[in-house]
Formats: C-alpha cells, structure tokens, sequence
C-alpha cells in the first residue's frame, strides 16, 4: 500500500518591505501628498489666516478682524465687476477650447500624411512658456504693428484709419484674452478627444453606420455619449486652470482697460502684492474656492449619474 506524502506547510519567510503592500503603497503615495500638503494646503491655511486679519506690509502686526475683510472686498463695484469677468473669461475660454479641441482631434484621428507631425505641433501652445506665447500675442495684438489688423486691412474688411485696438477696448479686450487662454487650452482638448475617440470600439461604429447612422448621428449619439466621462474630467481639470490663472490676462492687459479683464486671480495679486494690503488680497483668493467648489460638485454629481 503506497503511502500518501503530506506536504507539510513551510515556515513563512521574512518579507522584505518592498514584497508589502500596507508599507510600499503610503511610500509611493508620500509624495503626492506632501506636494499637496506643501503647495496647496499650507498656502489655503495662510490665506484663511490672513484674510481674518489687518495684515499689511506696512502694518505686519496681527489683528483680528473677523469677516469684515470679505464684506469690504463684497462692497467693492470692481470686485463685483472681477467676478462677472472671471466667470465670462473661464466659460468662454472653456468652450472655444475644448470646442476647437474636438475639431482637431477629429481632423489628427484621421489617416493623412505627416500626421504625427502635426500631433506634435499641436502640443505647441502648451509646451511653450506662457510668457513667451503671451508676449508673441501682444505684438500681435499691438496697436500699431498688429498682424491680425494688417491681415484684415490686406483683406480689404476693415479700413486702416479705423483699425481696432484690440488691447484698448473693453470689449475686445476681453476677447483678446479670451482667444489667447482658449488657444492655450486648444492642445489640452485635442489630446483629450482623441484619447476618446481610440476608445469607442470601432464595431460600434460599424454597426451604426449599417443601420444608416449618418456623420452627425454617429458623432452626438454614439461617440458623445460614450466618451462623456473624459470630457467632464477635461471639464473640471480646465475649469480650475482657468478660473486660477492670471498669467495670459496680467501679461497681456494686466486687468485693463478700466478693469474690463480683471479677473480675481489678478486683483487678488494687485492688491495683496503690489499694494501690499495682504488681507484683502487674501480675502479675494477665498473666493475662488466656493466657485470652485461648486462647479467641481456639480460636474461630478453629472458624472456619477451618468455611470449609473
């Protein structure tokens, strides 16, 4: 009779650290949130400190003041003015430029040659820095040697002696600014659509052009749908670049004319930096956070009831 062998279980081995999920998972995760922690919430804490406060450069001594910061900073006809520029600037920007995003990604999707190429010089707008890119719109933009209006005058459609100074009106001024952020986006978007369009499964899209699906049909009830939860993550990341940044606009208008482009990341920058009144500099920062707050809640809860 043969005798069956039982294996007898070895002893554990010693683990190294690395061979252990609990220890190598807050490791990698380390640095991530002390970036967090260094760059986003100790500043948010020094803006909460400061805005309860009569901080000053010119008056360092601490005093508590409670909200009184805020309801000044609420009184003011240019804040209240920065406020409805901040919301133009950032949904204005964000349709263009996701707008113009899906027209190149639909255009970089398709077979043509030199199109790796030309998904390199796409990313352009957003490798250059923004400096350089927003000082090369200033000379276009320039009042006296602008390309745009001696292209337009080449052109016949505007008249040289009544060219438009487009850093020089309220109106378009704005717009300026609005055109330069959303070409700043345009490489965002198209990188985000095309990561959508490689995922809808092209049997889908074979299937709906059999049943006589046309080019807009497959495009807003097929891929649109589809490829919702990347434009709403495309949405939310944009929307706080957008929303935060003062470069393009304190380059190229610096929140003139008369505060026609003001927005709240340059006022808060003005008046707590180059003034020196670090309070209610603080105290206009802190606004951005409710706005942000609100409009990140809101595309999420879309999200989420969307994947249900």
């Amino acid at each position: 009779m043969t005798a069956i062998a039982v294996a007898t279980p070895r002893p554990a081995r010693s683990r190294f650290f690395q061979d252990r999920p609990e220890i190598v998972g807050p490791l990698f995760l380390a640095p991530a949130i002390l970036y967090v922690v260094a760059l986003v919430g100790l500043p948010f804490l020094l803006a909460l400190y400061y805005s309860v406060s009569a901080f000053s450069i010119f008056n360092p001594s601490y005093a508590f003041v409670g909200l009184k910061n805020f309801l000044d900073v609420t009184e003011s006809e240019i804040f209240r003015r920065t406020l409805v520029n901040t919301l133009v600037f950032t949904i204005a920007a964000q349709i263009i430029g996701l707008l113009l995003g899906k027209i190149g990604a639909m255009l970089l999707i398709q077979e043509f040659p030199g199109r790796g190429i030309a998904r390199a010089l796409v990313v352009l707008p957003w490798a250059v820095p923004v400096s350089l890119a927003t000082l090369a719109w200033v000379w276009m933009f320039d009042s006296l040697y602008s390309v745009i209006n001696w292209t337009l005058i080449a052109f016949g459609l505007i008249d040289a002696a009544n060219r438009p100074q487009w850093l020089g009106q309220e109106d378009l001024a704005m717009m300026a600014v609005v055109v330069v952020h959303a070409w700043r986006l345009f490489p965002f978007g198209v990188v985000i659509f095309l990561a959508g369009f490689t995922s809808v499964p092209k049997d889908v899209l074979d299937a709906a052009t059999i049943d006589g699906a046309g080019f807009w049909r497959r495009n807003y009830q097929i891929i649109l749908p589809i490829i919702a939860p990347i434009i709403v993550i495309a949405l939310i990341f944009g929307t706080v670049f957008t929303f935060t940044d003062l470069s393009v606009v304190y380059l190229l208008t610096k929140g003139g004319p008369i505060n026609s482009t003001q927005v709240l990341g340059s006022l808060a920058f003005q008046v707590g930096i180059l003034s020196g009144d670090v309070a209610h500099g603080a105290a206009i920062c802190l606004f951005l956070f409710p706005f942000l707050l609100v409009a990140v809640i809101v595309l999420l809860r879309s999200l989420r009831r969307r994947e249900i």
